[in-house]
């Protein structure tokens, strides 16, 4: 019987904290909602900031709370504390069944995180947009506020405010500065920003360059892109092969540490098994992965 690299796990089963791709869905596309929480991204975020008019920002409120009493579940991303619109955003939203967490806008202190948080009531998680190169350098104060949930990176507005290419090279500071703050503050790994190519090759390698540096999870604009951001960031098969191999081989002997490279080995090993897990990837029938 063959076995399958990748069982998908049901729509949104994948909590929060390990979410590989987050889908932005603007709040004016009131038809795409129940298509959105169909999909295969392991959370959607309805975006009531950049992707709606301002003018047009009090209907589009009003349609993502409705959804989210009828029976819809999703995060909400907000304007930022600075806006005009911040506290209708986060008034409205407070105690909303459906709402899984916001997602902060343009975040460039820990207070924008805190006032967020307490504002909505003391229990509803914050995903932390940066978007600047002063959330940036902000971004292990920012990390470590009350209600930080996780970080993701606004790449547009961020080569926008430094005038920064969008090459690897450019990016890798402010990724991996995301990456740093995330482990100092406790969080789970950042989530990078969005590829706006519609070239899955190009897709794919720059997933590939955000795991690469640490990062955990991904935006994207469109759902032809979610297998490609799901099937990067999860383990592979012989990753998930070798965790499994690794852990009944430690369990069999008592998990007695034999040597100084051991207890890594069991760390990385664990994490990979749960991840894999997680994501429903299968390991190699019969077969030892890589180590």
């Amino acid at each position: 019987m063959t076995t399958s690299p990748l069982t998908a796990p049901g729509p949104h089963s994948i909590p929060g904290e390990i979410a590989r791709s987050w889908l932005l869905v603007s709040a004016r596309r009131t038809e795409q909602f129940d298509q959105a929480e169909r999909s295969r991204a392991d959370q959607i975020v309805l975006d009531i900031e950049d992707a709606v008019d301002p003018k047009h920002k009090p209907a589009a409120r009003d349609d993502v709370a409705e959804w989210l009493t009828k029976g819809g579940s999703g995060w909400v991303r907000i304007n930022d504390r600075a806006s005009d619109f911040w506290s209708d955003d986060v008034d409205q939203l407070k105690g909303l069944p459906g709402l899984r967490g916001v997602m902060l806008a343009k975040t460039e202190s820990a207070a924008h995180v805190t006032e967020t948080f307490d504002r909505l009531g003391g229990n509803t998680p914050v995903l932390v947009l940066i978007e600047s190169a002063l959330g940036i350098e902000e971004a292990v104060s920012i990390a470590r506020a009350r209600g930080a949930f996780r970080l993701a990176f606004g790449s547009g507005d961020y080569r926008r405010d430094t005038g920064t290419s969008a090459e690897d090279i450019a990016m890798a500071y402010p990724r991996s500065r995301l990456v740093v703050a995330s482990r100092v503050g406790n969080l789970p790994g950042p989530i990078d920003g969005p590829t706006v190519s519609s070239s899955h090759p190009v897709l794919r390698e720059q997933s590939a360059v955000a795991v690469a540096l640490g990062l955990t999870g991904k935006l994207c604009l469109d759902v032809e892109q979610l297998p490609v951001i799901n099937e990067v960031i999860s383990p592979t098969q012989s990753d998930a092969t070798w965790a499994r191999d690794f852990l009944d081989d430690f369990e069999a002997r008592g998990r007695v540490i034999r040597d100084g490279s051991d207890l890594p080995r069991l760390g990385r090993a664990e994490k990979i098994d749960k991840l894999a897990r997680a994501f429903g990837v299968q390991p190699l029938p019969g077969g030892a992965g890589p180590q």
